[in-house]
């Protein structure tokens, strides 16, 4: 069903017949009923059957309108300045104007356009009392400048003072930089006093302490202004901005990071923003600064003389700024760029070969960001032909190294196809067709340097779950990895061997009746898994193995009880997911997905089963032990030995290895473990409510809505402010709306309405949040739905949005059957809709009289409806009765009439001599 009062489509064959001045009337309705995303797109339509210049002006001036509502102010203004060019007297539309140049902080424009307004309309004091307030900004703003003048200039003269030698005071100058640079008046004023140039001397001193001041003050100057960013670009140039990411200094590095991104974002908003006729040559110079940056980013992967983190950082940038933000974004040029320009420079990343001769300096993050860059690369990839020439070269970066270069070259060209694996898979599988390449694998496991049987080793697990070449492996690998398991004399490679059997013995996943190992073997592996895990005098790149082969090995339910009755071992994993080695996130992740059984499992269909069996087909068996009766108690013991805070830990992480599907793991885990009302309060006060927001709102949509509906079960059964202090409880707002969507399923429905319920009873800015993520219309959508549940939900719902005015108002909307539908629920048989209704019916008629005149005017059954209320065998729905009575009674003459005249005053003596209910 439509929502109550939406407007219907017009069928596209009468399209044609719908004239302006009809669309116009309807975009006002629709704008008036609150819904300005509609209006906006239906006079949208209508300038486009319009061409009389009078009307065209009224539509600009009408969408001017929608957008300052819809808080779009650059579009507002250009829609005003359209309808102004057409009439120069249209006080309307110089308002609106003003109200947008306001807003972008253009006050001495807006008070041109106010001042003709007044001259216009001398005798408008709403025009008098807007110039007076506008005015009165304007001077605070003036103050604030002028303070910041002196300011400023106390500051330049301390740091440049040669003859000054308090280091502390001249560090305290440099602070008060950063801070001055965060409000716009102060970054304005460093930046027209000479200030970059100032600021490129200070990054020039080599002194961590200065070089980090400077850094952060240009992020001040940088945030959210294209034209002062790409100045700033100019004068620093791309060269020293790349090599300040590139130092030892890791905070100087983190610091240039962080302006780096911040610089992008600027850069990459004005691509996106300006694309108005006589802004192209900015665009231009926007996309070539963009280009510039990036190519110097790519050089730095492999400059012997940057450091490990610089390199990091430079990995992590890429992956920020590169590929697109979202699919529906037609243009990925500047991934194709990058692939054509540095998809070697980070390959020469991912085939480093640790502690070789001339090896790159590398962090135990490095491999893994470059394995996450490449796989974002190719999915921003649209057609075959662009995937193609990733692989060709891919297959020719291989080859370079593979053929005449001897052992050296075979180590580096097999710890590519190990990058490829974890990375863009496909192309790791091509690779691994490569001719040689499989066998050098083969024959390197059995070699007697450590470190080249490690690089084997590795490679032949990435390659095990890869399903073109798991059965070739399965066939050949186990009988080798069992060997070096038994009888090799390094932990290191031990465990990767152990690793390698472990994805193989896996392969049934949580199928009981699929063993791939003789009984017992599993639970073998698994101990020594822990064994490892436990043991702090393994170094932690090596423990991480560990938790890769407990990974897959809890597939099986007696290894996720084993693992769960050893405190011991969960804590050493949780103390890993802490640590700076944070390749170990997805490993951690799918183990405690694995414990708390938050994978997908279809119910099979009986019908299909019995048919399975009669072709004696296999037919999966659930584990006795994964009933949910285990799987509660280990999400107990999970919650016990701190689970949350590791989780809480794992999402702070800015880390490549924190991948969308490493996120929306994390959000099953914790869905399932406030999946018991009682469970909820502890993983709240560890940190879980917070470590969610981010969840919700970035990975997956399967991800995203996981911790959507945690958030819920926790809006829904804790005091949202306790559980969301502060600012957070309004973060919460959006991913509970996100359940409402339709293609949600009923239970994420019905969760989401009851937690929107619980957060629209606070206070009237939740409620403004809820309106400004367009949820009403979706709660009367599902006030029409047949489940009784989410039906009463809605109407809940909707009772306390019913504080708000604009609510209020859309009751009254004309051609709205919101009122209609509130008094005949009041008259339902289900008691909880009727109280749920008849309580929105008393709010409304309390707290906005007109709606007690349009009652009667809804329904002919109002009266036999408002009577039955209070006549009602329960005291609730008595006393919502009556207190709509008393408001309609108030409200008008007429409808007092229409009161008395009927049974209302016999049944109303009644119930005032009823003691019992006071």
């Amino acid at each position: 069903s439509r929502p109550c009062g939406a407007q219907s489509r017009v069928p596209a064959g009468v399209r044609r017949q719908v004239t302006a001045e009809q669309l116009r009337a309807r975009g006002n309705a629709l704008f008036q009923a609150g819904d300005h995303g509609a209006a906006l797109a239906v006079y949208t339509e209508a300038l486009s059957l319009s061409d009389a210049a009078s009307e065209r002006a009224v539509l600009h001036r009408n969408r001017a309108a929608c957008y300052l509502k819809l808080e779009d102010y650059t579009k507002a203004e250009a829609d005003a300045t359209k309808a102004i060019e057409a009439d120069g007297r249209d006080v309307k539309a110089l308002f609106r104007r003003s109200q947008a140049l306001q807003q972008l902080g253009r006050l001495d424009q807006a008070v041109s356009d106010l001042q003709r307004c007044v001259s216009l309309e001398p005798r408008n004091k709403a025009f008098h009392e807007a110039l007076r307030a506008l005015g009165s900004s304007m001077h605070e703003k003036m103050k604030t400048m002028s303070c910041t003048d002196s300011k400023v200039e106390q500051m330049f003269q301390i740091l440049l003072d040669l003859d000054e030698k308090d280091a502390d005071k001249k560090q305290k100058a440099a602070q008060n930089l950063i801070v001055l640079a965060r409000e716009e008046a102060g970054a304005e004023k460093i930046f027209q006093s000479d200030g970059v140039r100032l600021l490129t001397q200070l990054l020039d001193t080599a002194k961590a302490d200065l070089m980090l001041a400077a850094l952060r003050t240009l992020v001040g100057l940088c945030s959210g202004h294209r034209s002062r960013t790409m100045a700033i670009v100019a004068e620093l140039g791309a060269p020293r901005l790349s090599a300040v990411l590139g130092v030892e200094h890791e905070q100087v590095s983190l610091a240039a990071c962080n302006l780096l991104h911040v610089i992008f974002d600027s850069l990459k908003e004005g691509l996106q923003k300006d694309f108005r006729g006589k802004e192209d040559a900015v665009v231009l110079d926007s996309s070539r600064d963009l280009k510039l940056l990036i190519k110097h980013l790519l050089e730095l992967l492999v400059l012997e003389g940057a450091s490990a983190h610089g390199r990091d950082n430079a990995l992590n940038l890429l992956i920020k700024v590169v590929p697109r933000k979202s699919p529906k974004e037609s243009n990925n040029s500047l991934s194709l760029w990058v692939i054509d320009q540095g998809l070697k420079k980070i390959l020469e990343v991912g085939s480093t070969v640790c502690g070789s001769l001339g090896s790159l300096p590398m962090t135990e993050n490095s491999r893994m960001s470059a394995s996450v860059l490449l796989s974002k690369l190719y999915e921003d990839l649209k057609c075959d032909a662009e995937r193609e020439n990733f692989h060709h070269l891919c297959e020719d970066y291989v080859r370079s190294w593979f053929e005449g270069h001897e052992l050296p070259g075979k180590l580096r060209a097999i710890q590519t196809v190990s990058c490829l694996l974890q990375g863009p898979s496909d192309a790791g599988n091509r690779v691994l067709e490569l001719e040689g390449i499989m066998d050098s694998v083969l024959s390197l496991c059995a070699s007697v340097s450590e470190a080249h049987q490690l690089v084997a080793v590795e490679a032949l697990i990435h390659a095990a779950d890869k399903a073109k070449r798991a059965s070739f492996i399965t066939a050949n690998g186990v009988s080798l990895l069992k060997e070096i398991y038994k009888h090799s004399e390094k932990d290191s490679i031990r465990i990767r061997a152990l690793v390698g059997l472990c994805k193989l013995g896996s392969a049934g996943g949580t199928d009981f009746s699929m063993k791939q190992f003789a009984e017992g073997s599993t639970m073998k592996l698994a101990k020594q898994c822990r064994k490892w895990l436990c043991n702090e005098a393994i170094d932690a790149g090596t423990r991480r193995w560990a938790v890769e082969g407990l990974a897959y090995l809890t597939f099986d339910a007696d290894v996720k009880e084993e693992f769960v009755e050893d405190k011991a071992a969960m804590q050493a994993m949780f103390h890993l997911a802490k640590s700076e080695d944070r390749s170990v996130l997805y490993a951690v992740a799918s183990t405690l997905v694995n414990c708390t059984n938050s994978y997908d499992h279809e119910e099979p269909d009986p019908q299909m089963l019995e048919l399975a069996k009669y072709a004696k087909q296999h037919i999966p068996e659930q584990h006795p032990k994964d009933k949910p009766e285990f799987v509660k108690r280990r999400v107990r013991k999970l919650l016990t030995a701190g689970v949350v805070s590791a989780l809480a830990c794992m999402v702070k992480s800015e880390n490549p290895a924190l991948t969308n599907s490493c996120r929306e793991l994390i959000s099953r885990v914790f869905l399932a473990l406030v999946e018991e009302a009682e469970d909820r309060g502890g993983v709240v006060a560890q940190g879980g409510g917070k470590a969610l927001i981010p969840l919700s709102l970035e990975g997956t949509e399967v991800g995203q809505t996981k911790a959507a509906q945690a958030l819920a079960k926790i809006t829904i059964t804790s005091n949202p402010e306790m559980a969301f202090p502060g600012e957070r409880i309004y973060e919460v707002v959006r991913p509970l709306v996100s359940l409402l969507h339709l293609q949600r399923t009923g239970l994420e429905n019905f969760e989401g309405l009851m937690a929107l319920t619980n957060l629209a009873g606070i206070s009237e800015r939740l409620r403004q949040k809820i309106l400004k993520e367009r949820a009403v219309p979706m709660i009367e959508g599902y006030m029409f739905e047949e489940h009784e549940l989410i039906r009463l939900a809605a109407t809940e719902c909707m009772c306390n949005m019913a504080m708000s005015k604009e609510v209020q108002e859309l009751f009254l909307a004309e051609g709205s059957d919101r009122l209609k539908l509130m008094v005949l629920y009041s008259g339902e048989e289900d008691e909880k809709l009727r109280r749920a209704a008849s309580g929105t019916l008393a709010m409304l008629t309390a707290l906005h009289p007109p709606i007690c005149k349009r009652i009667p005017q809804v329904t002919v059954h109002w009266l036999e409806i408002l009577q039955a209320l209070l006549l009602s065998p329960s005291a609730e729905l008595q006393h919502r009765g009556a207190v709509v009575v008393m408001n309609m009674m108030a409200a008008a003459r007429e409808v007092a009439e229409q009161l008395i005249a009927s049974e209302m005053l016999e049944i109303l003596s009644v119930l005032a001599k009823d003691k019992d209910k006071p």
